[in-house]
């Protein structure tokens, strides 16, 4: 069984043989609901890589000593993998980037679709990216990443197409139900020399046809990713994992 993760904002010091000192709701967590007792592994990861494992060995509270073992630095898959959800009701958007981060998603761009129920205001905009933010660690740590996904800033459509027209060495994936293309894994395995590859996932009323034309014209590829429709929190997903299995991401 793996180790249980906790998150450390800095490990660049970090050495074996070192006793470090944690304090705080990481360590509130593994005191008092993991109830981790003297002996017991644990790994502390920085969000960007770097993973300390460690032994514990005192708590209390939300303060606890673990003793290092070891120090390393995880590299990303290759390619790097980026999601790009658009806002959807029912959470079905965070339910979305939720399973992303479990399949190794690089980096999350929120988009506010024409179509997008949820539209995010002043007022909204923050409290609602700092819950992706929260439901980001949460994932990562569940599923044992060092290295955690980047979250974007909110895009309109408008600022999609920016994004897609300054990345231009990135393949950016429309998934889009009436695309003449299919999703084909010999077309994929072609993909393997690309450094990035993004997918972008509308909402639940889809993405529209001036949306579509204003994307592939930034240089997005419209593409049909199998032969049924499926929910806005289901096939960003389906793609990641499609793309993790061929490119060799999970070798």
């Amino acid at each position: 069984m793996t180790n249980p993760v906790f998150h450390h904002e800095d490990l660049t010091g970090a050495r074996p043989g070192e006793v470090l000192d944690v304090v705080g709701p990481e360590a509130r967590h593994a005191v008092t609901v993991r109830r981790l007792r003297a002996g017991e592994p644990l790994d502390l990861v920085d969000g960007h890589g770097t993973r300390a494992t460690c032994v514990f060995r005192t708590g209390e509270r939300d303060r606890m000593g673990v003793l290092v073992a070891d120090v390393r630095h995880e590299h990303p898959p290759d390619p790097r993998l980026t999601l790009v959800q658009a806002l959807a009701k029912g959470d079905r958007d965070l339910q979305a980037v939720e399973s992303a981060t479990e399949l190794g998603v690089s980096r999350v761009v929120p988009w506010q679709a024409d179509r997008s129920i949820v539209r995010l205001r002043a007022e909204r905009a923050a409290k609602t990216m700092a819950k992706w933010e929260s439901l980001l660690a949460t994932a990562a740590k569940q599923s044992r990443r060092a290295a955690w996904p980047r979250l974007e800033p909110w895009v309109d459509t408008a600022g999609l197409a920016r994004l897609v027209a300054s990345e231009p060495e990135t393949l950016w994936l429309v998934l889009h139900e009436s695309a003449p293309t299919r999703w084909t894994s010999d077309e994929v395995a072609a993909w393997g020399e690309r450094g990035h590859v993004a997918v972008v996932v509308g909402p639940e009323g889809g993405i529209s046809e001036d949306e579509l034309r204003t994307l592939r014209d930034a240089g997005a590829r419209p593409l049909r990713l199998g032969s049924t429709v499926m929910r806005s929190s289901t096939a960003g997903p389906a793609a990641l994992a499609a793309l993790s299995a061929v490119l060799g991401s999970w070798d």
